[in-house]
C-alpha cells in the first residue's frame, strides 16, 4: 500500500456528486485503475439502504469485479459515505475492511467538510491515512 492514492480529476468528482444524490443514505463502490492511478468508479446499491451502514451484495460485488478484470483495470479502492459527514472510519468500517491492500475513501457529504474526501489504508485493524493526489 503506498502512501498516497492517485485518482483522476472526472473520477474524483463522479464521487463527490454520488454522494450529493442522496446524502441521507451511505453510498458506496468499488475504484479500479492501472498504473497506480484510480481510473473508473463502479457504484454499487448499498444493500443495507442504511444512513450509517453499507453493504455491496455478493452478486453485485462479484459482477464489478468480473468487470474491473474484463476492462484490464485492476481494484484499487473501495468508497463509501458518512451521512453525517465525520468522514474517518467508524469501527465497523476497520472490522470489515476485507480488502487490506487497497484504500479506502471516505466521503462526506458536507458542504463545510474541511477534506470531503479522505483516503485509508486499513489492515489489521491499524488505519492511516493517505494523501490523495489528482492527476
Amino acid at each position: 500500500m503506498h502512501e498516497m492514492v492517485r485518482i483522476k480529476k472526472e473520477t474524483l468528482e463522479r464521487l463527490k456528486k454520488s454522494v450529493l444524490q442522496n446524502p441521507q443514505q451511505e453510498c458506496c463502490g468499488l475504484l479500479a485503475g492501472r498504473g497506480g492511478v484510480i481510473v473508473r468508479d463502479f457504484a454499487a446499491t448499498n444493500a443495507l439502504a442504511s444512513a450509517t451502514e453499507y453493504e455491496i451484495a455478493p452478486k453485485e460485488l462479484f459482477q464489478h469485479l468480473r468487470e474491473i478484470r474484463e476492462a484490464a483495470l485492476e481494484l484499487m479502492g473501495i468508497y463509501h459515505s458518512h451521512t453525517n459527514g465525520d468522514n474517518k472510519p467508524s469501527p465497523r468500517d476497520i472490522e470489515q475492511a476485507y480488502y487490506p491492500d487497497v484504500a479506502y475513501l471516505i466521503l462526506s457529504p458536507r458542504k463545510d467538510a474541511p477534506k470531503p474526501v479522505r483516503a485509508f489504508s486499513i489492515q489489521n485493524g491499524k488505519t492511516v491515512e493517505l494523501d490523495i493526489e489528482i492527476v
